[in-house]
């Protein structure tokens, strides 16, 4: 079986380093090499090692986006550059697996997703919640009308990050929300759809570095039902991530979902496997590597053919732009 011969753009993404340690142990992945644009974090990467020892480094974008041998390219740059790279990449034909979020320009994310779709090229967002155990039987449960009617969805996933950390972070006027809320609405966007409103309440309460939205909420609102996300930069470690889902016939909540344990399944009437009332369903815990592992696996079976990709791009469309919406980068519409 010929390799899939893939190389990783950009290294300052918080995930660029599991997500190359992904490709360098899939056994259907020929490692074409990195190109990092900035030379200092490139430097610092060389001298760590890890995942980086020893990998081929490109001198320039090009010798990427010019080799036809290149068919795909995980796009690892920060947050700020990331959009701008990704469309360099569609354009110069390549397949992308982009690390979350899909920038802060709407008009040129929609721009990228018309040129892939035109191509027939794959962009697979990098929300690697979709591959959790948890996350997968919460939509099962709703999808398959378990839960009844949802009303209420709740989803917190508060950090605690550093100075230096929000100071990068700090550049996006959403704050922590841009770059976290991102994998809850990915959830959400699932579940329910896209929003009728978005409301948001993006904060700066602790003072840390005055002006950096530290403490944030967004409410979407449907025409049945409400969904709650908040995320905070300053929480105790461990964290306490939650995600809940309320219907009218049960309900599932899931804490912490990192490391997954499992989730308090409530149902008003038994159902096929599940009784009447509380109980508690075990969860298989994929650590954040295994994590990127399954999503690399979805997006080579989707590039070569073997099945469609696990969220189309209409969906991704609607995430980020209730993620614009939430932080303030595009006007409130319907």
């Amino acid at each position: 079986m010929a390799l899939v011969r893939i190389a990783q753009y950009g290294t300052k993404h918080g995930h660029a380093a599991g997500k190359l340690t992904a490709l360098q142990r899939n056994p259907r992945v020929d490692v074409a090499g990195v190109f990092e644009p900035d030379p200092p974090p490139r430097q610092e990467l060389e001298r760590a090692g890890g995942p980086y020892r020893g990998v081929h480094w490109f001198g320039n974008a090009r010798e990427i986006l010019d080799d036809p041998g290149i068919v795909a390219i995980a796009s690892e740059g920060r947050n700020d550059e990331s959009l701008d790279q990704t469309e360099q990449m569609v354009q110069a034909g390549k397949h992308v697996w982009y690390d979350k979020p899909a920038g802060t320009s709407w008009a040129q994310w929609q721009r990228v997703v018309a040129l892939a779709t035109q191509r027939d090229l794959t962009i697979q967002m990098g929300y690697m919640f979709r591959y959790h155990d948890g996350f997968q039987r919460i939509a099962e449960w709703v999808q398959s009308s378990l839960l009844g009617h949802i009303f209420a969805i709740r989803a917190h996933m508060s950090t605690w990050i550093s100075e230096p950390e929000r100071r990068i972070i700090a550049r996006h006027s959403g704050g922590i929300f841009y770059d976290l809320a991102g994998h809850m609405l990915d959830q959400i966007v699932w579940l329910l759809g896209r929003p009728q409103h978005v409301t948001a309440f993006l904060r700066d309460d602790s003072g840390a570095l005055p002006g950096f939205k530290d403490n944030t909420l967004a409410i979407c609102a449907y025409p049945r039902a409400l969904a709650f996300v908040d995320i905070a930069a300053m929480e105790t470690i461990p964290v306490a991530r939650r995600f809940e889902v309320y219907g009218d016939q049960g309900s599932a909540i899931m804490e912490p979902f990192e490391p997954a344990g499992m989730v308090r399944l409530c149902l008003a009437e038994a159902q096929g496997d599940y009784r009447r009332g509380e109980q508690f369903i075990p969860l298989h815990d994929r650590p954040r590597q295994m994590l990127y592992d399954l999503e690399l696996e979805a997006f080579l079976a989707t590039i070569l053919g073997e099945r469609p990709p696990d969220r189309p791009l209409s969906h991704d469309l609607i995430v980020q732009e209730t993620l614009l919406w939430a932080t303030g980068e595009m006007p409130d519409h319907q």
